[in-house]
């Protein structure tokens, strides 16, 4: 059984992915993991009628690919947790219209793949289901209408802003070993705000929280950053990428440079792309983990890998009430 270690659960019977899928829209297809992912929309509309069914579609999709790539069937899923940025997590729920299994939906907005990844494995750990899966999906053009301005008012965003990414991940675990990756750590982030009240800074506000679950981590396991082959943040970008490192270096007194990557910095070629300042969404760190991250370990690429995803817990209306942006990181070592 599980066993506590602070604010770090140890799972005694590591939970593997058996399975994972990523798929993404056509920008997504030309930045650096594009040949990885498992199916490319060229059309981001995918042949529906809104940007919301759009991503329905998505998430759709990639579970189905994940499920296949498990060797399982869907009537096998014994709970599913799954969640994306739309109001009430409608693409989520109406993706699952189709697909009759138990379903847990989550939000930590774009930390929530690591979330469901960390619950789901908790549920397996437990031995009250034998399979349980994890899902997150955005989408450009329907975050941009919820969260800033519909794309034909012709808006343009600052310097200072991440891109939504159209694009989803999602996994499938079990029991067994072999050559899959394990969980064999989690643990859940504090909410953290640090006064940052600009909605296109989201990298700035999320920083901080990915520093505090970092820390914790750290020093619960007694480990420091160089015992990993990865830490991965999701999604920092160029301006929260940084501002972690200097906070580690002030708070930890350690140099994250050479350990430590951002999901937002590895989907886009952000210079060639015009990606702003990295990808951001649901969908973004959920995409890398499952067709870059995940890969790597099952070949042997990586052995140790510290995911800890990251999530600006803002709404639409929150910042033009005038609130600050809280924040989350959620964290999942992945082993080979």
């Amino acid at each position: 059984m599980a066993k506590r270690v602070g604010s770090v659960i140890e799972l005694q019977a590591r939970p593997v992915i058996l399975g994972q899928a990523a798929v993404g829209g056509k920008f997504e297809k030309e930045g650096p993991l594009g040949g990885s992912l498992t199916e490319v929309f060229e059309d981001d509309m995918l042949g529906e009628k809104s940007w919301e069914m759009a991503e329905t579609h998505l998430q759709g999709a990639v579970i189905q690919h994940a499920i296949k790539a498990a060797g399982r069937r869907p009537e096998e899923i014994d709970l599913h947790f799954g969640g994306d940025l739309l109001n009430q997590c409608t693409a989520t729920a109406f993706a699952l219209r189709g697909l009759q299994f138990p379903y847990s939906g989550i939000y930590s907005a774009c930390a929530s793949f690591a979330q469901g990844l960390a619950l789901a494995a908790l549920a397996v750990e437990s031995g009250g289901t034998e399979l349980a899966s994890a899902c997150a999906s955005s989408h450009f053009c329907a975050a941009e209408k919820q969260f800033r301005f519909p794309l034909n008012a012709g808006v343009q965003p600052p310097p200072t802003a991440q891109r939504t990414a159209t694009a989803a991940g999602a996994a499938v675990l079990g029991k067994g070993g072999g050559e899959n990756p394990a969980i064999t750590k989690i643990i859940f982030g504090r909410v953290v705000d640090y006064g940052v009240e600009n909605a296109n800074e989201m990298g700035a506000a999320m920083a901080p929280a990915a520093l505090d679950t970092l820390k914790r981590f750290l020093e619960d396991t007694q480990t420091r950053p160089g015992d990993f082959d990865l830490i991965l943040t999701g999604d920092l970008g160029e301006i929260g990428t940084r501002l972690l490192h200097e906070l580690a270096r002030k708070e930890l007194g350690c140099d994250l440079q050479g350990i430590h990557r951002d999901g937002g910095l590895l989907l886009y070629n952000i210079r060639e792309q015009d990606a702003g300042v990295g990808g951001s969404g649901i969908g973004c760190s959920a995409a890398v983990v499952c067709a870059d991250i995940l890969p790597k370990l099952r070949q042997g690429q990586l052995k140790r890998v510290l995911f800890i995803g990251t999530g600006a817990l803002l709404s639409a209306i929150s910042p033009l009430q005038g609130e600050t942006i809280p924040a989350i990181a959620h964290g999942v070592l992945l082993e080979g």
